[in-house]
């Protein structure tokens, strides 16, 4: 996988700076959302296919980072 840097964006005229995935305004925040409700990566695909399996990796990894940074502050 590329890094999530490749894939997440932030644009402060998008969804008020949130991080989104590349062009869309599905933001990270929503991903992980659907994850935790226990949507399968095929099931969010599905019902949004300008994803793909790489974006919602992309999502997760920079939620990891997010928080590992919390943690060192």
């Amino acid at each position: 996988m590329n890094t999530y840097q490749d894939i997440i964006r932030i644009n402060p005229a998008k969804r008020f700076g949130k991080p989104c995935v590349r062009n869309t305004r599905i933001t990270v925040y929503d991903v992980l959302g659907w994850l935790s409700a226990d949507m399968s990566f095929d099931e969010i695909i599905a019902d949004f296919p300008e994803l793909t399996r790489q974006d919602i990796l992309a999502c997760l990894a920079f939620a990891s980072q997010r928080e590992r940074t919390l943690q060192t502050a």
